[in-house]
């Protein structure tokens, strides 16, 4: 008789289907906000998001979001950590799991912040709810 359990799946590894950067300014730190789009737009093949000159969604400061494939992942994020102008730039992974994005895959290049993610966890319950 085998007394042996049967082995567990090994856990899901998620894929990133894409990756978001969001650079964070303000008034005074705006024209270096836009300094740095225009050098990101003229070097990497990326959608750039609108301007927020106020905090939307989780994010705690004015921003503009910078979407990009995972290849271009190793070129432009060392880029922008060394060229981010004293900017706060938020990356993350698009998994398809925005709580866990913007937690614990998220990198901060510059001083982190607290995001609201009360969206975020209140759709995370939805979902674990509905199975």
């Amino acid at each position: 008789m085998d007394t042996k359990s049967p082995t567990p799946a090994p856990p899901r590894t998620p894929t990133a289907e894409g990756f978001h950067a969001h650079v964070y300014y303000d008034a005074e730190s705006k024209s270096d906000a836009e300094a740095l789009r225009a050098e990101i737009d003229a070097r990497y093949d990326v959608v750039l998001g609108r301007w927020h000159d106020k905090p939307v969604g989780p994010h705690p400061f004015w921003s503009y979001q910078v979407a990009f494939a995972p290849a271009l992942f190793g070129t432009i994020v060392p880029w922008l950590s060394m060229n981010r102008r004293d900017l706060t730039i938020l990356v993350h992974p698009e998994t398809g799991d925005d709580l866990t994005d913007h937690s614990d895959y998220a990198m901060w290049l510059g001083d982190s912040a607290t995001l609201d993610l009360k969206r975020f966890r209140e759709r995370a319950a939805e979902r674990a709810a509905k199975g």
